[in-house]
C-alpha cells in the first residue's frame, strides 16, 4: 500500500505550513494563550478565522452542494498536522472537522453552508462523565413535552462551546441515539490543560432543542463521527510530536555541555531514536486510518481504533522527552515544549482514552460483538 502522499497533497501541506508560520506562530499563538486568563475567551480572532475561510480549509470537508470543498480526511489530516506543530489556537477542530462531520452526515445542509461561508460556527456535545465507548456512556435523556424536546443531562466537554453558535448533541431517547440542536448553547468556560483550546461544559436541564437529522437509530452516525474525530486528533498529535522531537534537536545541537553539545552524548541521542520511532510508526497508521475512512474500506473501524489507541500514548512519551531533552529550560512558560505536551495529553482524553480504543481493538481481534 501506498503512503505517499500525492502531488497535491503535498502542495497542501507546503501551503499551510507556510500560511501557519506567517501568521500563526510566534506572537498570535502566545497572545491567544495568555488571553484570557480565566479562558472564557473565545482563543482566536475573526481576523484569522476569516482567512481560513478565504483558503477553503473550513469547508475542507463539506460537499460541493454546501460550497465545500468535499475533500477528504487525507487531505484534513494535512492541515491538521501543520496546525498540531504550533499547536494551533482556536475552533478549527470543533467547527470544521467535527461538527461538519455530524452536520453532513445528518444531512443539515443549512447548517453546512453557514459553517463553510464562516458566517456561523458549530460543534459537538458528545463526551459525558463515564468510561467506554464515548457514544456508548450517552446518558443525556430526551423527552417531548407539549410538543417541545427538552434535553437533560451534562456534557462535560464540549469544545467551544462558549463561543460556538450552535452545538448538535446526541441523547437518548426510547427509540435510541436522536440528535437535537441548541442554537447559542452559552456552555460554561471549564479549565483544560491545553492552554490553547477553549473548552466548555454545557448544563441541561429540561433544555428546549430542536429535533434534526433522519428517522431512526443515529448511534452509527455518531460512532462513525468519532472516528474521524480521533483522526483529527491523531494528526493534531502526530504535528505535536514532530515539532518537540525538531525543536528537541536543535536546541540539543546548541547546548554545550561539558565542553560539547549534548546532542553527541549517547543518551540524548537514544531519546531522539526512540522518540522518532513512535513518530513514524504514528505516521503509518494516520495514513493508513485516514486512506480506510475516505474509501469506507471494512478495516475502517479497526484502522481508526489501532491509531487513537497508539498515539495517545506515544505522543505523550515524545513530547515529554522533548521537554527533558531542553532540559530545565523545557519547565518554563516562554518554552514552546509544554504547549506541545499539553496538547498531545488533552488530544488523548478526548474522544476516549487509549485503553477504550484499544479494547476496541482486542474485540475485533477476537470476534467479540
Amino acid at each position: 500500500m501506498e503512503f505517499t502522499l500525492s502531488d497535491e497533497q503535498t502542495e497542501l501541506a507546503r501551503t499551510a505550513q507556510q500560511f501557519l508560520s506567517d501568521n500563526a506562530r510566534g506572537s498570535y499563538l502566545r497572545e491567544m494563550v495568555d488571553e484570557p486568563g480565566d479562558a472564557s475567551g473565545p482563543g482566536f480572532t475573526e481576523e484569522f478565522w476569516s482567512q481560513l475561510v478565504d483558503l477553503g480549509w473550513v469547508g475542507l470537508l463539506a460537499p460541493e452542494s454546501a460550497g465545500g470543498a468535499g475533500m477528504g480526511m487525507l487531505e484534513m489530516m494535512v492541515i491538521l498536522e501543520e496546525m498540531g506543530r504550533l499547536p494551533l489556537p482556536g475552533p478549527f477542530l470543533s467547527s470544521a472537522v467535527l461538527a461538519t462531520r455530524a452536520a453532513d452526515a445528518l444531512g443539515l445542509s443549512d447548517l453546512l453552508v453557514g459553517l463553510v461561508d464562516g458566517s456561523t460556527r458549530g460543534t459537538v456535545a458528545l463526551d459525558e462523565s463515564g468510561h467506554g465507548n464515548v457514544v456508548d456512556r450517552t446518558r443525556t435523556l430526551a423527552s417531548r413535552k407539549s410538543g417541545q424536546w427538552r434535553l437533560t443531562g451534562t456534557k462535560t466537554l464540549v469544545l467551544d462551546g462558549v463561543h460556538a453558535d450552535w452545538v448538535l448533541v446526541p441523547a437518548r431517547t426510547q427509540e435510541g441515539i436522536h440528535t437535537f440542536l441548541i442554537r447559542n448553547p452559552g456552555a460554561s468556560a471549564a479549565a483544560n490543560l491545553d492552554v490553547t483550546r477553549r473548552i466548555g461544559r454545557l448544563e441541561l436541564d429540561s433544555t428546549p432543542a430542536e429535533r434534526v437529522g433522519p428517522d431512526g437509530d443515529h448511534t452509527g452516525i455518531w460512532r462513525r463521527v468519532a472516528d474521524d474525530g480521533a483522526i483529527a486528533l491523531g494528526a493534531e498529535s502526530l504535528g505535536a510530536m514532530q515539532q518537540s522531537f525538531d525543536d528537541a534537536v536543535e536546541y540539543a545541537k546548541v547546548r554545550v555541555q561539558f565542553g560539547r553539545p549534548i546532542a553527541t552524548f549517547q543518551v540524548i541521542k537514544h531519546k531522539a531514536a526512540d522518540m522518532l520511532e513512535k513518530i513514524e510508526l504514528c505516521r503509518v497508521g494516520l495514513h493508513y486510518a485516514a486512506w480506510a475512512s475516505d474509501t469506507d474500506d471494512p478495516v475502517r473501524s479497526e484502522a481508526t481504533a489501532m491509531l487513537k489507541s497508539f498515539v495517545g500514548t506515544a505522543s505523550n512519551e515524545v513530547t515529554a522527552e522533548g521537554i527533558q531533552i531542553h532540559g530545565g529550560v523545557g519547565f518554563t512558560w516562554e518554552c514552546d515544549a509544554h504547549l506541545h505536551y499539553r496538547r498531545a495529553k488533552a488530544n488523548e482524553l478526548l474522544l476516549g482514552l487509549s485503553s477504550t480504543w484499544k479494547q476496541r481493538v482486542a474485540d475485533s481481534y477476537l470476534g467479540v460483538a
